[in-house]
C-alpha cells in the first residue's frame, strides 16, 4: 500500500531553524520541496544563503573514514558537535605529522635512488673518490662509452694518447669508467674522447672513501629510509585502528549537523516586521505530520500549516511504500518498472501473489521447490537480499505444485499426483480438437488475470478522473465488457452451452468495439467540450480503424502469452525425464545416483532462471501495461530518523 501523505509549510524565527531541526524535525522523516518554487504566490520570499561550517571537517573525517579496512565493526558511540570538531582537528594533526615523516623519508629516498644510480657502475673502482674529485693537476671525467666505440679507440687511439681509461663496470651496450689525463694535454683529449662518443656523468661531492665504500654506505642509508617508510605505514595504520571508533562517531556527528545545516538550502525567508523568518516546505506520511504538530504545539517558537489548512502543494506528493514483510521484497519488481504515482495502486500485493503463483505453476516439484524455498530463506536472513526473499516465496508456490504434479525431485512415482501430470493429462475442446490440459487451464488464468487487470485499471482512472481510460478504452468498462465476454463465450462454448454463448457473442460484441472506436469524441462529449470530432474526420475514422484491430490483436497475443505457463510445466516434466532416462531410473534398476544429483541441480539453475524471467515478463508486459503507469516520485526523507536511536 501506499502512505497517506500530508503537506507541512513549518515556519520560524530564522535564527531558530537549527533548534527546530535537531529538537524536532531529526526525529521524523520529511520529504523536502523547495520553499521558493513551492510559494511562488507568497512575495518578498528570498533564499537562506548561508554557508555550511561543517564541509570542512566532514571532508577530513571523511577522508579518514575511506582509509579505514572494517568500520562496520567499530563500535559508534553518540558524540557531541564540540566533540566531534576537538577529534577532526586532533586527527587532522597527528596525520599530518606522519604525513609530514613520510615526505620526509621520500625526499630523501628520492635523492638516495640517484646517488646510488649514479655510484653503482663505479663501485668497482678501488680508489678513494673524494680524493680524485679534488685533483688539481690531472684532469678527469666518469662516464661512459659504447662497447663497439672502446674497442675501436683501443686498438686505433688509445696508445696514441696520453690517458688512462680504467673500467669500473658494463652492462649490455656500455662499458662504465673514468680517464685521467695531464693538464696540458686536456683540451686534446677531451676532444677525442668526445668525438667516440663518451658521455660523462657527474659525480657529486658527497661520496667518501672508495667508490664501493660510498656504494655499501648509500645502499645501507636506502635501506634504512625503505624500514622508516614502512614503519611509518604501519604506524599510521595503527593510528586509523586505534581512532577507529572516533572517525566513524564523529563522522555520524558532522554529518547530522551538516545535513541539519543544509536544509536551508530548500528554506525560504520571509522578512515580518522586526524579524525574518524561514519557512519549510515539504511532505510528511499523516502519523508523522499529526506527531509532529502535536510535538510543537507547545513551542511558540514553531509555526506549522497542514495541507487541509490552507496550505496547498503545487507538487504531486511523493509515493512512500509500506508492505508487509511478506510482500516487502517484491517492491524490488515494482520500483525496477516504475514506483506508483501517490493517487494509484500499489501492485506489490498483486505481484507477489501471482508472481509466486505462477512460477510454482511453471516449476512445479516439491524438492527442488524445496531447496528454492530454503537456500532463498537463508540468503534472505543472512545476507538481506531483496532477489532471495522473492525466490524464497516462489519455491513455496514450486513445493505447492509439486503436490499437485507428484513431482519429487522429477521422480513422478514418488508422489501420487494430487490434480493432474502436466504432461499426460488431456482434454477435448470444442472446435479446436484434444489439447493438453495444462494449456487450456493456462490459457483460461491468463483470461482471468487480464480480466482482473482491467478492473484495477478503471479504479485507477476513476481515481484520476480520466475519463477516456475509465470507460472508453481497450483496458476500461468498454473493453472489460468486450473481453468479458468473450471469455464467458469461450466458457460456455467449452462447457457444450452453444446457444447462450452465441447469443452473449451477438449481444456484447459490437457494442463496446463501437465505444472504443468512438472513445475520443465520446470522452469530448462526457467532459463537454465544443469540439466532439476532430476537423479531419476522415484521418480519425481511418486512425480509429487500424487502432482498433490493433487492440483485437493485443487481446489475442496477450491471452496467448499465458500459454508459457503450461509450456513450461511440461518442459519441466520433460527436463526431468530426460534426467532420469540418462541415469537410468526409467528402467526399473537402480539409478546413477550421481546423474540424478548433477541433473537436479543444471535443471534446478537453468530452467529455475528462465522461469523467473519469463514470469517477470508476463507481469511487465501482459499485466503491468493494462493498468499500471508506475510514473510516481520516490519519497526521499531528507532527515535520517533518530527516533529509534532515541529509544535505545
Amino acid at each position: 500500500m501506499i502512505e497517506k501523505m500530508k503537506f507541512l509549510s513549518i515556519t520560524g524565527p530564522k535564527a531558530d531553524i537549527d533548534r527546530m531541526t535537531e529538537t524536532y524535525l531529526s526525529r521524523y522523516e520529511i520529504h523536502l520541496e523547495n520553499a521558493l518554487a513551492e510559494l511562488t504566490e507568497v512575495a518578498n520570499l528570498s533564499p537562506f544563503l548561508e554557508i555550511n561550517p561543517y564541509k570542512d571537517h566532514l571532508n577530513v573525517i571523511d577522508s579518514f573514514y575511506e582509509q579505514l579496512e572494517a568500520p562496520e565493526k567499530a563500535v559508534v558511540s553518540d558524540m557531541s558537535l564540540e566533540t566531534a570538531l576537538k577529534t577532526v582537528q586532533n586527527l587532522r594533526n597527528k596525520a599530518q605529522e606522519l604525513d609530514a615523516e613520510k615526505s620526509r623519508l621520500q625526499s630523501e629516498h628520492a635523492e638516495m635512488v640517484d646517488s646510488l644510480k649514479i655510484i653503482r657502475p663505479f663501485r668497482n673502482l678501488d680508489f678513494d673518490v673524494s680524493q680524485i674529485l679534488n685533483f688539481k693537476y690531472i684532469h678527469y671525467r666518469f662516464g661512459r662509452i659504447e662497447k663497439q666505440y672502446l674497442q675501436k679507440f683501443e686498438k686505433y687511439i688509445y696508445d696514441n694518447l696520453d690517458t688512462l681509461f680504467i673500467k669500473c663496470g658494463e652492462d649490455e651496450l656500455y662499458i662504465y669508467g673514468v680517464y685521467f689525463v695531464p693538464e696540458h694535454q686536456a683540451h686534446k683529449v677531451h676532444a677525442v674522447y668526445s668525438s667516440m662518443h663518451f658521455e660523462r656523468i657527474f659525480i657529486p661531492d658527497e661520496y667518501h672513501g672508495t667508490a664501493a665504500e660510498a656504494f655499501e654506505k648509500l645502499d645501507h642509508r636506502h635501506r634504512e629510509i625503505h624500514a622508516g617508510l614502512d614503519a611509518n605505514k604501519a604506524a599510521y595504520q595503527k593510528f586509523l585502528e586505534d581512532n577507529c571508533s572516533a572517525i566513524i562517531s564523529a563522522k555520524a556527528a558532522l554529518e547530522a549537523c551538516s545535513r541539519s545545516f543544509d536544509i536551508r538550502k530548500l528554506a525560504a525567508c520571509t522578512h515580518g516586521d522586526t524579524n525574518t523568518f524561514y519557512i519549510l516546505c515539504g511532505w510528511m506520511t499523516e502519523k508523522d505530520a499529526l506527531a509532529f504538530q502535536k510535538d510543537i504545539q507547545n513551542d511558540e517558537k514553531i509555526f506549522c500549516l497542514m495541507e487541509d489548512q490552507q496550505a496547498p502543494a503545487r507538487k504531486k506528493p511523493p509515493t512512500k511504500l509500506k508492505n508487509p514483510k511478506l510482500f516487502k521484497p517484491f517492491e524490488m519488481y515494482v520500483k525496477m518498472y516504475g514506483l506508483p504515482a501517490y493517487n494509484e495502486m500499489d501492485p506489490t500485493w498483486f505481484v507477489a501473489i501471482t508472481y509466486s503463483f505462477i512460477f510454482g505453476a511453471m516449476f512445479g516439484d516439491v524438492g527442488q521447490g524445496l531447496i528454492l524455498f530454503l537456500g532463498g530463506l537463508f540468503l534472505y536472513k543472512t545476507k538481506h537480499m531483496d532477489l532471495a526473499g522473492i525466490i524464497s516465496c516462489a519455491g513455496v508456490f514450486s513445493v505447492f505444485f509439486g503436490f499437485m504434479y507428484g513431482s519429487f525431485f522429477g521422480f513422478e512415482d514418488v508422489l501420487k499426483a494430487i490434480w493432474l501430470k502436466p504432461m499426460n493429462q488431456m482434454m477435448d475442446v470444442p472446435l479446436v480438437g484434444r489439447l493438453n490440459a495444462v494449456f487450456v487451464i493456462a490459457i483460461g488464468f491468463g483470461m482471468f488475470i487480464i480480466l482482473i487487470c482491467m478492473i484495477f485499471n478503471i479504479i485507477n482512472s476513476l481515481r484520476n478522473k480520466d475519463v477516456e481510460k475509465a470507460w472508453f478504452d481497450s483496458n476500461a468498462v468498454a473493453g472489460l465488457v468486450f473481453y468479458g465476454s468473450i471469455v464467458l463465450t469461450v466458457g460456455l462454448f467449452i462447457s457444450g452451452k452453444k446457444l447462450p454463448a452465441t447469443a452473449v457473442l451477438v449481444v456484447m460484441f459490437g457494442v463496446p468495439l463501437l465505444l472504443m472506436f468512438l472513445k475520443e469524441p465520446l470522452t469530448n462529449l462526457v467532459e463537454k467540450k465544443s469540439e466532439i470530432f476532430p476537423e479531419q474526420k476522415g484521418m480519425f475514422f481511418v486512425q480509429s480503424f487500424f487502432e482498433l484491430f490493433e487492440v483485437l490483436l493485443s487481446y489475442l497475443s496477450n491471452t496467448l502469452s499465458f500459454l508459457r505457463i503450461g509450456a513450461f510445466a511440461v518442459s519441466h516434466a520433460a527436463m526431468m525425464e530426460v534426467v532420469l532416462m540418462l541415469a537410468g531410473a526409467t528402467n526399473g534398476g537402480s539409478p546413477n545416483w550421481i546423474v540424478v544429483v548433477l541433473g537436479n541441480i543444471f535443471v534446478c539453475a537453468m530452467e529455475g532462471l528462465i522461469v523467473g524471467i519469463q514470469v517477470l515478463r508476463l507481469e511487465y508486459y501482459e499485466i503491468f501495461s493494462r493498468f499500471y503507469a508506475g510514473n510516481g516520485r520516490e519519497f526521499q526523507p531528507f532527515m535520517k530518523t533518530l527516533r529509534k536511536s532515541a529509544q535505545k
